[in-house]
């Protein structure tokens, strides 16, 4: 790990992802996720104060970056909130199969390196009648778009801490094991088009 992915591209995250608009779209999803819940790459913990703590009963979370997992437990601390945090990847979740009631990713998807190895691990863990909440950024439908967000990938990744521009988010997610209940999309005010692209909503296993 280099000197800019250790000191300067945590901060980097933290103030991207926390941006009015992202704000925006954390708040409608979310207070939704209850029970036994778990946080694919909690980040710096951006996500907690917009929890209904009331509704969780047990809250774990991933999270590679130590200094990423450093911020969580401070932010944590801050909200007088229990978190059981695991420093891992979610290629390989170390809990038990049908355990939680609801997973929670949110701008992740992204950056997984194998997305899809993760998504089917966040189908194991999660109980047969449980919920997958996502929110995420992805390919764009306007072709025009999608083609500038081919051409930037590379470049993007390298600034961005291995983030793709140009992930098919829905089609991801269904093939996977998941069957989409509810997906609304646009893109994010006072954000650049080409990172822009928002989809979020619900899934639940396609039994």
């Amino acid at each position: 790990m280099n000197i800019y992915e250790k000191y300067v591209l945590p901060k980097v995250l933290n103030c991207t992802c926390g941006s009015k608009p992202i704000k925006l779209q954390r708040e409608k999803i979310v207070p939704l996720a209850n029970g036994k819940v778990l946080e694919i790459g909690i980040g710096s913990g951006l996500n907690i104060p917009f929890y209904n703590h009331s509704m969780i009963n047990e809250f774990h979370a991933l999270e590679p970056s130590k200094e990423l997992c450093e911020m969580a437990t401070e932010v944590a601390l801050q909200n007088n909130v229990e978190i059981k945090l695991h420093q891992c990847g979610a290629e390989n979740i170390p809990l038990p199969e049908n355990y939680f009631d609801t997973v929670l990713i949110t701008y992740t998807m992204c950056t997984i390196p194998d997305v899809l190895k993760a998504n089917k691990e966040i189908l194991r863990v999660l109980k047969k009648e449980g919920k997958l909440l996502f929110c995420e950024h992805g390919l764009s439908p306007d072709t025009k778009i999608a083609n500038w967000q081919y051409r930037l990938n590379f470049l993007w990744g390298k600034i961005a801490g291995g983030c793709n521009l140009n992930r098919d988010i829905p089609a991801l997610i269904e093939s996977s094991g998941f069957k989409i209940i509810e997906l609304d999309e646009m893109y994010l005010p006072s954000t650049p088009k080409f990172a822009g692209y928002n989809y979020w909503g619900t899934a639940s296993k396609d039994h």
